[in-house]
């Protein structure tokens, strides 16, 4: 499949961006419509929250557990095959969980929208890279750092319009719409060109996707059901010996497999391993603030639905600013500065955070709020673009989908571990182990127990993050390249890992 854009063109990039962009904010602005839809959803079919919560779970599992496949085999088949593929997925999915007569219906369509968003999401990093110049990669994960952000704060708000408006069906086929146009997009303007340049086309490892799907499904049930049926019960316990030994399995057939589904020798470079790591925390430290903030400045501190919406907005659009900035310098400057830097105002801002009482003023809410926002922003782009100097280019398919896998982990354990501490203080105080209490809650004592939980999370968040500052540190600075081989088919000088080095 040729687009209509040469792939030669100057301007060809900037085509690409936008066509991506399309497609990732329509991915991204969906997850934040569903969610504001819940509460209608189970309304409507007369289930519990926690039922209808798996309209978004079975989602997001989905779309984890393939993530790395499907990158994989974007980087055998080609990129824009798989890319176009899954927004058709997508949009049959999307349509199928708006036209839904049942919740069953409704939780296996969006399972199956989920297939095609993993195949979408494991290729649009990949496909974005190959667009702009090696000495631009810090730019364009800025770009899409900034696009993710805008999906983030345009989803929840555009969900709420609909639904007030059209009901809870319209977000589903808003959802249609965006697809489409992603697709129409990625048709007339992406170039077809296959990327696998290992020596022909190799064989899909069907064994490895297996042990690794099997690995992530298990970690993520476990996380996303422990705190509602106790991380001491026998299924919760068994999931997390179970989850070493699929990941030990995985790692043993990789290292014999002739065609390796993911190359964990990639482990062997301290700039790969240092920088997921810093990954991973980063995003663990994230996700604690925006799931737990809401409740804290609803329910604590009185303020509307609508008022806290106002209120998140700005540390949002810290990011969507520091993002493409930091990817750009990152360039020119190299990587260690804004990992650290970045990382150090997080910390900082969720020590803030680890301040709060009841009666705390919004500045110090806010301030704290935006201070973590502003480091994550400044660290992710130029992390993953460290993380990638690492790689051949013919698998940026496959690390582009773990990457994107190694996020929605570090964002489903922060909530476990967050939630976990919180319901775990309010149990040692008296009060009710679940969040549902404190939104239902008007006692004083209750809303004190969950605000010294909050407390006690955010310094163990932040405590965390400041762990994430010395593994960055000690991922080192910017890389010089080993000189590309003679008659290299890549068109760039990224064929060959980085030589780490410091600032």
């Amino acid at each position: 499949m040729r687009g209509f854009v040469s792939d030669q063109s100057e301007n060809y990039k900037w085509w690409a961006f936008g066509a991506l962009a399309i497609g990732l904010f329509s991915s991204v602005a969906d997850t934040g419509s569903v969610i504001v839809a819940l509460p209608s959803i189970a309304d409507h079919f007369g289930t519990d929250l926690p039922t209808s919560q798996w309209v978004v779970i079975g989602y997001a599992l989905t779309i984890s557990a393939l993530l790395m496949p499907m990158g994989r085999l974007s980087d055998i088949v080609g990129r824009k095959q798989v890319y176009v593929s899954g927004f058709a997925i997508f949009v049959i999915g999307a349509l199928a969980a708006g036209l839904s007569t049942s919740m069953l219906m409704l939780i296996f369509a969006k399972a199956f929208q989920g297939v095609g968003a993993a195949m979408t999401q494991g290729t649009s990093m990949a496909m974005l890279l190959d667009a702009f110049r090696g000495e631009e990669r810090g730019r364009a994960l800025g770009l899409q750092l900034g696009v993710v952000g805008t999906g983030g704060v345009a989803g929840p708000a555009m969900g709420g319009f609909l639904v007030g408006a059209f009901g809870w069906r319209s977000v589903f086929f808003v959802s249609v719409g965006l697809g489409l146009a992603a697709t129409v997009a990625a048709l007339i303007v992406l170039g077809g060109r296959r990327v696998a340049r290992d020596g022909g086309r190799p064989g899909f490892d069907w064994i490895g996707a297996a042990l690794s799907t099997a690995a992530l499904v298990v970690f993520l049930m476990a996380m996303t059901s422990g705190h509602r049926i106790g991380w001491t019960s026998a299924p919760i316990v068994s999931a997390l010996v179970g989850v070493p030994a699929f990941v030990g399995l995985f790692v043993w057939w990789e290292l014999r497999c002739a065609a390796p589904m993911f190359d964990v020798r990639l482990f062997k470079s301290r700039l790969f391993t240092m920088g997921v790591s810093a990954s991973f925390i980063s995003f663990v430290g994230m996700s604690s603030v925006r799931f737990l903030m809401p409740f804290y400045l609803q329910a604590v501190m009185g303020y509307s639905p609508t008022q806290v919406g106002l209120i998140i907005v700005p540390s949002a659009f810290c990011m969507i600013i520091m993002g493409p900035l930091s990817g750009r310098l990152s360039d020119r400057y190299g990587w260690r500065r804004f990992n650290v830097g970045g990382l150090m105002m997080s910390a900082t801002g969720l020590f803030l955070l680890s301040r709060m009482t009841e009666t705390s003023p919004l500045a110090l809410v806010m301030g704290g709020m935006i201070l973590q926002s502003l480091g994550v922003g400044t660290f992710n782009a130029p992390n993953n673009s460290a993380i990638l100097s690492t790689v051949d280019p013919a698998k940026y398919g496959v690390v582009s989908g773990f990457l994107n896998l190694v996020r929605n982990s570090g964002n489903v354990t922060s909530i476990a571990l967050a939630t976990a501490i919180v319901t775990a203080t309010m149990a040692s105080m008296g009060f009710p182990p679940t969040l549902a209490a404190v939104e239902e809650g008007a006692s004083g004592g209750l809303f004190h127990s969950f605000t010294a939980g909050l407390r006690i999370a955010y310094l163990a968040m932040g405590s965390l993050m400041a762990v994430g500052v010395v593994v960055s540190f000690m991922k080192g600075g910017k890389a010089q390249r080993v000189p590309a081989p003679a008659g290299s088919p890549l068109r760039t000088a990224e064929t060959t890992p980085a030589k780490e080095t410091g600032d």
